[in-house]
């Protein structure tokens, strides 16, 4: 056994924050809570660095830089797309020779220059550069801080755990989506909403640098009681040979290109239908804010039912929401159709990372989540290079709707691949215990009222 944690232990160096008292490491969102709560914080840093240019960066183009093909504008998408997926490709290994805290670290030293590039840009060029620096940081920061939260909480808070994350980190996708948006409507694209970049960018670093401790001991105590086999191939396992794992990674995927499909065209057909900036920067915002809120339910909800339910009633909301959307009119269908779309994506993201989690062994666990978050942001870059094609040659709502078909097509495709790895029920099932609890919680009341009036003494 010491042998077998030895090997699994990489070339990480177990010494100075690695070897305290293995007999301390308790897993948990409790027993970690201080850890835990700073690195939700710093997620919202992260989260917040993609969201600054995500209600803005297609009129940028346009406005400034007089680009007009949809393909073209996309291609900032496109790069920080392959940029993301190659830098969370790397960040298994990174994280076993680095460790945890040195990878989050460097993952903002990366993206410190990102916002300096995008307010100071003299042509095009300049921003698909300061994309591909924020694709790497995106890929090391936020992987780092997936694998570091899966580490503390342990088995049976991990779905809680992976929602809180991403409830964090896409709420402040959905703030910082909407205050550059009213920022560019108030005082123009640049440079003033690029300022909220460099606070975010200087606060992640020096909270990592200063606070946060590394996380690769909970690994090792984890790995001496788990009963996951080890996998024989991580990339062609996590890709697509293992079952679960595989299905999991290629409805990320799809996700990920409808997501960025809505990124990059969304702001471009709202300005189409007559929107203001302003109103763009809040309709930008719904879909985020939803999604990132509603993963502190969803994220919950994972660790009661069956997974791949999940991902199937998600999958099929965001693949109806996506269809609408090339229909909508008003201000209130978007709103309520961006809205739905977020809780369907809400429903699948958190979903997902618990999910390859729990197919996957301690030691396996970083290189297959880098896998996984590989294939799933190259959906970026797919997503924004179809949809563009779609787009200048058929039209915005042809695009949306053929990624809502293919969404709706990848739900029953996981539904069908996909096998429950617990005993948790389908959702419908949990639903209905629930609900049949609930009437039996009444009727006992209902009892012991009248119970309690029949014998009440007549005065």
């Amino acid at each position: 056994m010491a042998a077998e944690i030895l090997r699994g232990c990489g070339d990480m160096i177990l010494s100075g924050d690695y070897l305290y008292n293995m007999n301390k490491i308790q897993p948990g969102l409790r027993a970690n809570i201080v850890q835990f709560s700073l690195l939700v914080v710093i997620n919202a840093f992260v989260g917040g660095m993609v969201g600054m240019e995500r209600s803005i960066l297609p009129q940028l183009a346009e406005a400034e830089f007089g680009i007009a093909a949809k393909t073209a504008v996309l291609s900032f998408i496109v790069a920080f797309g392959i940029s993301k997926a190659l830098a969370n490709l790397f960040t298994g290994n990174l994280a076993s020779r680095l460790g945890r805290k040195r990878l989050l670290l460097l993952g903002w030293t990366l993206g410190l220059p990102v916002p300096f590039l995008l307010m100071l840009a003299p042509s095009w060029g300049w921003v698909i550069a300061a994309n591909i620096l924020l694709g790497v940081h995106q890929g090391f920061a936020w992987s780092a801080t997936v694998v570091m939260k899966i580490d503390l909480a342990g088995e049976r808070d991990r779905g809680l755990a992976m929602g809180l994350n991403e409830f964090a980190g896409y709420l402040a996708v959905a703030l910082a989506a909407f205050a550059t948006g009213w920022l560019a409507g108030e005082y123009g694209l640049r440079p003033y909403p690029f300022y909220l970049g460099v606070a975010l960018s200087v606060a992640g670093f020096l909270a990592t640098l200063l606070l946060v401790r590394d996380t690769h001991a909970h690994v090792v105590a984890e790995a001496v009681t788990s009963q996951v086999s080890r996998l024989s191939h991580v990339f062609r396992d996590t890709t697509w040979r293992h079952r679960n794992l595989g299905t999991v990674t290629m409805t990320g995927l799809v996700n990920n290109l409808n997501d960025g499909m809505v990124w990059g065209l969304l702001p471009v057909l709202l300005v189409e239908k007559g929107f203001s900036l302003r109103e763009t920067g809040i309709l930008a915002a719904v879909y985020p804010a939803v999604w990132g809120i509603g993963q502190l339910f969803s994220g919950r909800l994972s660790d009661f039912v069956c997974k791949k339910d999940l991902m199937l009633w998600g999958m099929l909301l965001q693949g109806l929401a996506l269809m609408g959307l090339a229909f909508a009119g008003s201000f209130a269908t978007f709103s309520g159709l961006l809205a739905l779309l977020g809780w369907g994506t809400a429903m699948v993201y958190p979903t997902f990372l618990a999910s390859i989690a729990e197919n996957t062994h301690p030691f396996d666990r970083a290189k297959s989540l880098g896998v996984f978050r590989f294939w799933r942001d190259m959906g970026y870059a797919i997503g924004a290079l179809l949809t563009g094609i779609l787009a200048d040659t058929f039209g915005i709502p042809v695009s949306i709707v053929a990624i809502g078909i293919l969404t709706f097509a990848a739900g029953l495709g996981a539904n069908y691949r996909m096998r429950c790895r617990t005993e948790n029920p389908t959702l419908w099932k949990w639903v209905g215990k629930k609900w049949v609890r609930k009437q039996a919680i009444e009727v006992k009341e209902t009892r012991r009222k009248i119970h309690q009036y029949q014998f009440q003494p007549v005065l």
